[in-house]
Parts: C-alpha cells; structure tokens; sequence
C-alpha cells in the first residue's frame, strides 16, 4: 500500500522535502513507517521523541504499534508547533504490566515546576463491606490511551503551567498490587494537587476501564452489580 508522509517546519527545511510517498506492506502499523523513515532519514531519527504524528490529520497520541494505516492514508510528522509547547510527548500508558510512578514523575519534570503531587490506587482488602480476594481489569486500549490524553490536555488547558502523567495498569491484581499512578506538577502546590485529583476523578467517569471485583461475595462488574 501507498501512504503519503507530509513535512513542516523543521522537516521540510532539513529534508528538504514537504513530502514523499513510501510503499509498505498492507496492514503496516505507524511504528512500522516511522522505522522507515528513521532508516531512510537521519533527520527524523535525529528528532525522535521530540514531534508528534497525524494520521489524516487526526493526531495519534497512544501506542503507534497499535496504529494500522490504510492504502491511501496521509501521515503528517507534526514538530511543536509556535508558543513554546513543550516538546515532550503525552505520558500515558495502559499496560498490562507493573507501573512506574517514576517514569510519571520523568514526564512531568520541570524547572519551573516548585510543587508535584502524585497518587497510587491499590487493590484493598475490602470494598463495600465485603472481602476481596482479586480485581480484573479491563479496558478498550486504544480509546483509553486517547480519552486519557484528552484528559491531560483538557487540565493542562484549566490549570495554565500543569504538567500531568498518567499509567493504568489492566489483567488480574492481587491486593496491595498497583492499579493506577498520576503525577502532576506545577510552579505551586495548589494546582499540582487540583490537577492531581481532576485526573483520577475524570479518569474513573470517562475512561473505558472497567474492573471486577472477585471476593467471598462472588464476582460483580463494579457500577453494574453481578
């Protein structure tokens, strides 16, 4: 299949290019381009982690392996864009693996950040008076990578100067295992903590995650009952 890479900015100038096409198998996932490109192009390799991608002009912000191309499609190479922003990439992850609240706390590190405020959400014993013996969780992947995204950007938009991280862990955990971790920084201790909680308050309303409780009460989808 054909697909069309567009350049702006700092890639047209070094490539001197503002566009190519590039024929790759069908089914070719985004991660599978960029290879590409990062082989064909020293400059693009040279920007890793530093730009942002489009596919038909809608911006990719989950895992780009997750991400299949069609014939046809259009993908831009989207560099920061005028105002400063920092360059960083989003840090959010869904996994089905142990989280790290310290690459949250790397995410959001700043010079200018005087305060950061971070939470961890465990598997407890009990929940509503009955014992628990394990959670399962469950979530759309993708969607989720995305809507937690567009959480960061929309508290970020809130509370001008935050920076927010966010990891979700999915699969089966024991007590005292770790089910979600969040870092948020700021210049001052009030905005860190307030974007701290918007994140897993909004999280916990908006994200396809779901989680079921297996205890002595037998198993229940939470918020639907058995």
């Amino acid at each position: 299949m054909r697909i069309t890479v567009l350049y702006f900015a700092v890639f047209r100038e070094r490539l001197g290019r503002s566009d190519e096409q590039l024929e790759l198998p069908d089914g070719a996932t985004l991660a599978a381009l960029i290879d590409a490109l990062e082989q064909r192009h020293d400059a693009v390799r040279a920007l890793r982690g530093r730009y942002r991608v489009a596919v038909d002009q809608d911006m990719v912000d989950g895992a780009l392996a997750a991400t299949a191309l069609r014939d046809g499609a259009e993908v831009a190479l989207i560099p920061p864009v005028a105002g400063g922003a920092d360059p960083r990439p989003r840090h959010v992850r869904v996994l089905g693996e142990p989280l790290s609240l310290d690459r949250c706390l790397a995410a959001v590190d700043s010079p200018e950040a005087g305060g950061v405020v971070t939470f961890t959400g465990k598997v407890r014993r009990h929940s509503h008076g009955a014992r628990i013996e394990r959670l399962d969780y469950e979530a759309y992947g993708t969607m989720a990578e995305k809507v937690m995204t567009a959480l960061c950007d929309e508290i970020e938009a809130e509370l001008p100067g935050v920076r927010v991280a966010v990891e979700h862990r999915v699969g089966t955990l024991g007590i005292g295992d770790t089910a979600v971790v969040i870092a948020a920084s700021a210049a001052h201790r009030a905005e860190a903590f307030t974007a701290c909680r918007a994140m897993i308050d909004r999280l916990k309303d908006r994200v396809p995650i779901w989680k079921k409780e297996i205890g002595e009460h037998g198993e229940e989808w939470v918020g639907l009952g058995p």
